[in-house]
């Protein structure tokens, strides 16, 4: 798996754990202006620079006809055009989920809020922040793996020595 597809796959399920949280908090059943939805899709449409929902798709496809294809090796070719077309019949439903997306920033910021938002996606520099985000995501994370590495022994050898310290031996 690349690279890409694992941050998208990543980004994929904060996402939709975000989701999820927004039929989870009573606060969010509330009614939204529909003006503060407007600005809120708006935004996701500015910043769905990863493709969102076709990436989380084809991931879907590829898992069902991998389980398919790995108990019956026969079907590859029909599972194969299956798949692709199940995946027509879902692409109509990409504004279902990214409706839900922007129903979870218009619950979280107030329309002023989100028009400062889309203003700023809609600049040079937001623009320019949104299409490099995936790399900059990537990055961090490279960041933040080569920090848990270096700190997890030092971490552990420090918490050793510690107990050691009270009479403990491990």
């Amino acid at each position: 798996m690349t690279g890409t597809m694992m941050r998208v796959k990543a980004f994929v399920a904060v996402a939709l754990s975000a989701g999820t949280l927004a039929f989870a908090v009573p606060a969010m059943a509330q009614e939204l202006a529909p003006e503060q939805l407007a600005l809120a899709r708006q935004y996701i449409d500015l910043t769905d620079r990863a493709s969102v929902f076709e990436v989380t798709m084809v991931e879907i496809g590829i898992g069902t006809m991998r389980q398919i294809v790995q108990q019956n090796p026969e079907l590859a070719e029909k599972t194969d055009a299956a798949v692709g077309k199940i995946l027509e019949e879902y692409r109509s439903r990409k504004g279902d989920l990214m409706d839900q997306f922007a129903r979870v920033y218009a619950a979280r910021f107030t329309a002023a809020e989100l028009q400062e938002i889309v203003a700023f996606y809609s600049s040079e520099t937001g623009k320019k922040l949104a299409q490099a985000n995936t790399e900059v995501n990537s990055d961090l994370q490279s960041v933040l793996q080569v920090f848990t590495n270096n700190i997890r022994q030092e971490f552990f050898a420090k918490v050793r020595a510690e107990l050691r310290a009270q009479g403990v031996e491990l």
